[in-house]
């Protein structure tokens, strides 16, 4: 796991950061398979994140300074002296990033193909379009659906006024469908021609801190699916989570078949 390595995470125990990484985000308290039942319940495990990460740092800080992203916020002069509560922001902002938008743009990415099979079809032909094929995928899966801000002075945005103290909300699964700045916006294109025109990791200084390691994890997925002699069948559609923060899948099968040739 990425975050793992990145954390230099006890490597037995790195299921716990995609249990943390759910549980951040996690609304669903009467779903059936529910990671927990309440805000009580759910206040108390990311109280034990919390501890966990405590020790950590601890340990870290304690020691002579490695090459992993805890030692190095922890002997940091811009990050050593940050309060637990901003180096927890910092944790569930990069475990949240890190694993709930990349894992979902994977399954995103396999159900979108097996929907259309002519592109699929393309892509075994070419995978040399992999690089077109990764951002398509995050902008029509659009992991993240929005994002919040307070505005802190008055301001005029399109034509809209928009007072202090007001909440904006951008909408990056709209934004990512516009057409008039994207060609056939609903249509899944690997070899589209400008791939990289979309919102998902937002803009500015707010833009995501991980988009190229993202890029990465995807290019390496779809590169290595693509040289192997087998093929991966969807054999239902994905069970979205219930979330309007997070664009999730929490299930979908699959079969994969191996091919007798290519």
């Amino acid at each position: 796991m990425m975050l793992a390595t990145l954390f230099d995470f006890p490597w037995a125990e790195r299921q716990k950061l995609t249990f943390w990484s759910d549980l951040s985000t996690f609304t669903d308290f009467d779903a059936p398979d529910a990671l927990v039942r309440d805000e009580f319940e759910k206040f108390e495990k990311l109280k034990e994140m919390a501890a966990y990460f405590k020790v950590l740092w601890d340990e870290r800080a304690a020691a002579e300074p490695k090459f992993d992203l805890i030692s190095m916020m922890a002997h940091s002069p811009a990050t050593q002296d940050m309060t637990l509560k901003k180096f927890m922001g910092n944790l569930t902002l990069l475990i949240v990033g890190g694993n709930d938008t990349t894992r979902n743009s994977m399954s995103g990415g396999l159900w979108y193909l097996s929907q259309n099979p002519d592109e699929w079809a393309k892509l075994k032909v070419d995978p040399g379009l992999v690089p077109k094929l990764v951002p398509e995928t995050i902008r029509f899966q659009s992991p993240i659906i929005h994002m919040r801000r307070t505005a802190t002075q008055d301001a005029e945005l399109a034509g809209k006024q928009i007072h202090a103290g007001d909440k904006v909300i951008m909408w990056y699964l709209s934004g990512n469908r516009d057409g008039e700045m994207i060609d056939r916006p609903d249509d899944f294109i690997v070899d589209r021609a400008k791939p990289r025109q979309h919102l998902s990791y937002g803009a500015g200084i707010h833009r995501c801190v991980g988009d190229r390691l993202a890029d990465l994890q995807l290019s390496i997925l779809w590169e290595e699916i693509l040289k192997r002699d087998f093929d991966i069948e969807v054999l239902a559609p994905p069970t979205r989570i219930r979330n309007n923060f997070i664009r999730g899948i929490s299930k979908m099968p699959v079969r994969i078949k191996a091919l007798l040739s290519r």
